[in-house]
């Protein structure tokens, strides 16, 4: 278990009742009581401390390498039925934009997100959660299937932004994230779109136009990633930490904005400590959302999409 800077007394508890439990085992000495003190000190101090992180900390958070990522929820959600498709058609296969056909109880679903590495090698292969313009253009293809089969959309978030190089720009990469805005926009079956991570710039936007917008508690959704803000604004990473909290990029500084539709609760500590809890959390919302949005009409339902994402950004004086 690898633990951030803010969770050091979390580890040293975690060692002392890991010694504890040891000493247990390898004497006749009685050591449950103190075990026991020890185990409640240590959920004492994971409440403490994740319930009072700032905006840099869960940003940290968001990031830690065990966390899962999409291919661990839709393998999770959708087991054996999962249907990886590839390609754009144009191009080729953006290996850090992953979609396909699954089902959710039984529920068609067509799934779409970006997918970071686990280890270094895979992380190359996945371009660091990057998408290129082809990885945009197979999302549009894939959401344009579903729209002809009436199958809702998933759509997972996490990347630090869409691939900023020489050659995604030359094959279009503004253009292939606002046609994904734009078509989204207009698309005529349900879209729920969960950031389960980072949520940077057009490269989250670019699949993150739903109905409903969901933010795990530790994931972070911005225009700009704070380093990146920090080194425009004072020439340095230095003031990352000053930068996340003036960004406003948690998951209750977005729902208090309005600008997401609500909070799904990680297991104190992270996604990473429970998964099994995280993903029946992200189950249960999606059916719930699902189920809303299956009451409205599709006319409806796209212009309720179109009034929430004109609406955002403007103010009444």
């Amino acid at each position: 278990m690898e633990y951030l800077d803010f969770e050091q007394p979390i580890k040293e508890l975690e060692e002392q009742l890991e010694k504890c439990i040891e000493l247990g085992k390898q004497s006749e000495i009685d050591v449950s009581e103190t075990c026991g003190k020890i185990k409640d000190k240590l959920n004492t101090t994971k409440k403490d401390i994740y319930k009072n992180l700032s905006a840099w900390q869960r940003v940290q958070v968001s990031r830690h390498p065990s966390r899962p990522y999409t291919l661990d929820y839709i393998t999770a959600l959708a087991g054996d039925s999962f249907m990886e498709l590839h390609g754009d058609r144009n191009v080729g296969d953006d290996k850090a934009m992953v979609g396909g056909l699954g089902e959710i109880d039984g529920q068609s679903v067509m799934f779409i997100g970006q997918q970071k590495g686990i280890n270094t090698k895979m992380r190359q292969y996945r371009n660091f959660g990057m998408p290129n313009p082809e990885g945009y253009r197979k999302a549009l293809r894939l959401m344009k299937m579903a729209e002809k089969f009436n199958i809702p959309v998933v759509t997972i978030i996490d990347t630090p932004g869409a691939f900023p190089g020489l050659e995604a720009e030359e094959r279009g990469q503004g253009e292939a994230i606002a046609r994904n805005i734009y078509e989204m926009t207009i698309l005529n079956v349900p879209i729920i779109s969960i950031i389960i991570g980072e949520g940077a710039s057009g490269g989250a936007l670019g699949i993150g136009v739903g109905d409903k917008v969901l933010m795990l508690e530790n994931s972070w959704y911005s225009v700009i990633s704070p380093e990146n803000c920090s080194t425009i604004l004072w020439r340095s990473w230095d003031f990352k930490e000053r930068a996340a909290e003036a960004l406003k990029l948690t998951a209750n500084d977005m729902y208090g904005n309005k600008l997401v539709d609500g909070i799904i609760e990680e297991p104190i500590g992270g996604a990473h400590q429970n998964r099994e809890q995280t993903y029946a959390s992200v189950k249960n919302e999606i059916l719930k959302s699902l189920e809303e949005l299956k009451q409205l009409d599709k006319e409806d339902m796209v212009n309720k999409r179109i009034e929430k994402f004109s609406g955002m950004g403007v103010v009444s004086e």
